[in-house]
């Protein structure tokens, strides 16, 4: 039997480390692999994207599957795992309405649209889940890990860091949907990082 070549030993010795490091301290049992694999799925679909307001049911409620935006990517992931963002946007802006960005002229919550805002997803993750440094270290950035950028034209943007690496090993990648649908791709520092989050919804650890 012939010996592995030095690109196989090589891109094993990656995959090993990458799913070595695709989990955080405390976080529910398989947490991390369950996320990736969820977002790592939606890759799988055409959407178009559109992030037009539409009438939605509340809980569970969703826009077409054939549409979408960064938000849909990481809220039909979730939803994989059993976490309904929208339910959560929901309820905590119910409870602290004051707390959210006031940015789009609203007097109460809004359960059709307010979960697919990133600006409203910092704010609940930044008040339910962890909030994390932001880095430039590729090492500070783990699958399960949420991270938000600022585009051009100012426009907030949102993706999951999943358990797969850049080709040269360096990086972990990146599910979001940018406008040509759900993709997987190595832009984790293509944009200036804004945000840096861990959410577990409904799994999170007794007492976190």
């Amino acid at each position: 039997m012939r010996a592995p070549g030095l690109a196989a030993l090589l891109a094993l010795t990656l995959g090993l480390a990458a799913e070595a490091s695709a989990h955080r301290d405390g976080e529910p049992e398989g947490f991390s692999r369950q996320l990736s694999l969820a977002a790592r799925a939606r890759t799988a679909h055409t959407v178009v994207y559109d992030g037009s307001y539409r009438s939605i049911p509340y809980p569970g409620g969703d826009v077409s599957a054939d549409v979408g935006v960064c938000t849909d990517v990481v809220i039909r992931a979730y939803r994989q795992l059993g976490i309904d963002l929208q339910r959560d946007v929901h309820e905590e802006m119910r409870a602290h309405f004051g707390a959210f960005p006031d940015r789009w002229g609203l007097t109460r919550p809004d359960p059709n649209i307010d979960h697919r805002r990133v600006p409203n997803l910092r704010v609940l993750f930044a008040r339910r889940g962890v909030v994390l440094p932001v880095s430039d270290e590729p090492g500070a950035y783990v699958a399960g890990d949420l991270v938000t950028w600022r585009l051009p034209g100012n426009l907030p943007h949102i993706g999951v860091v999943v358990d797969a690496r850049s080709p040269d090993g360096e990086r972990p990648l990146v599910v979001h949907n940018v406008g040509a649908g759900p993709r997987l791709e190595d832009v984790l520092f293509a944009y200036p990082i804004t945000g840096h989050y861990r959410y577990y919804g409904s799994l999170a650890p007794r007492g976190s």
